[in-house]
């Protein structure tokens, strides 16, 4: 099992996508390589996604003023935050396993070529390789949030409440406060008020100005909230010899938020891994297995696997998939793609490193 936190934030794709935004490369057999083509298997690999809403509360210092001056029984009286897990997706793809390098030995004047990730991986020989939509894009901006400190009062009152020393009586005046804003916003909307602007522009800049005011001095006494979206971004590779298994992707507090798999103040997010079909060998028409062909080109014959994720009793995510680390290598018999009369083609799934397609090259 390998968990790998990732910084940035990505969303849940469909289950063929390719892992990694990465360039492709082609290969072609020549003196310099010695005729030999090097690529590398994948092992199949999840990326998951999880988004989260965070709450935060701010008390107001006049919160025991509320119902006296605003007629309000339920303002914010103790200030902290709380999470809440939001949704969850999940993206397979494949990652280049180190101990999965073969090569592939060519004779000079072949012309056989192959398409490879960035990394190595196996995509196609004598094909161009499979059209993925594998460019990871940023996680959208967060949307601005209006993040009140419970201070922004100050800025309204004047220099009697600053040298009041009674709680009671700033509670008071900022309540007289509120209600003079209020009037000064209904005579504008009215056409009433004693100096009119003289055009809509103005209008709306003092409209706006009475707001942020009547905001600032009523979060006093009612306190203030906001709420924000974040998104962490975790990488799972399952490993284990067992057919059930399961492991701590991360911890998720309701007061803490995202949490480290070793930190108990949260609730396991755990993914169990359900092995429900391992890669068999080809068969031939004895039903004995086929034998590998010598320098065979290797790809996956891949197994599948019941992914399920779950906190705190609930199932967020739950789907079979197939895996290429649960299944066998087999290969094909490498003059399949160097016949000048007939040669072949091949394209690989770069999630599971299965053949996807096998054909003649159309000459």
């Amino acid at each position: 099992m390998r968990i790998l936190p990732i910084l940035a934030s990505l969303t849940l794709l469909s289950a063929s996508l390719n892992a990694s935004a990465q360039q492709t490369r082609l290969l072609t057999a020549d003196k310099h390589n010695e005729y030999g083509l090097v690529y590398s298997l994948p092992v199949t690999a999840i990326e998951v996604r999880v988004t989260a809403t965070r709450t935060t509360l701010i008390a107001g210092p006049y919160a025991k003023y509320a119902k006296k001056y605003l007629a309000s029984d339920k303002p914010i009286i103790q200030s902290g935050e709380s999470w809440e897990i939001e949704s969850l997706t999940v993206r397979p793809y494949g990652a280049v396993e180190p101990d999965a390098q073969y090569l592939m030995q060519l004779k000079p004047g072949a012309t056989t070529y192959m398409a490879v990730a960035q990394d190595g991986m196996l995509l196609s020989i004598n094909a161009a390789p499979p059209a993925t939509d594998d460019i990871m894009v940023a996680e959208r901006p967060a949307a601005p949030v209006n993040r009140l400190t419970g201070k922004e009062y100050l800025k309204y009152v004047n220099e009697d409440f600053i040298a009041s020393q009674s709680t009671a009586k700033q509670a008071e005046m900022l309540a007289e406060s509120i209600m003079e804003v209020r009037d000064a916003y209904l005579s504008l909307t009215r056409g009433t008020a004693d100096n009119m602007p003289t055009d809509g522009r103005q209008l709306e800049l003092m409209l706006n100005s009475l707001r942020e005011q009547e905001e600032a001095m009523t979060a006093a006494f009612l306190g203030s909230s906001y709420t924000e979206t974040l998104t962490r971004t975790y990488t799972y590779i399952p490993e284990s010899d067992e057919d059930d298994f399961s492991d701590t992707l991360l911890r998720f507090s309701d007061f803490k938020g995202f949490c480290a798999p070793g930190d108990y103040a949260g609730a396991p997010v755990t993914v169990r891994v359900n092995v429900t079909a391992r890669g068999q060998l080809p068969v031939d028409d004895k039903g004995m297995e086929k034998q590998l062909p010598k320098d065979a080109v290797r790809y996956c014959i891949p197994g599948e696997a019941q992914i399920t994720i779950a906190y705190e009793g609930e199932t967020l995510f739950n789907k079979e998939m197939e895996f290429a680390q649960f299944g066998v290598v087999f290969g094909l018999a490498p003059n399949l793609f160097s016949d000048r009369k007939a040669s072949s083609y091949a394209i690989f799934n770069p999630v599971t490193g299965g053949l996807s397609s096998l054909g003649i090259v159309q000459q």
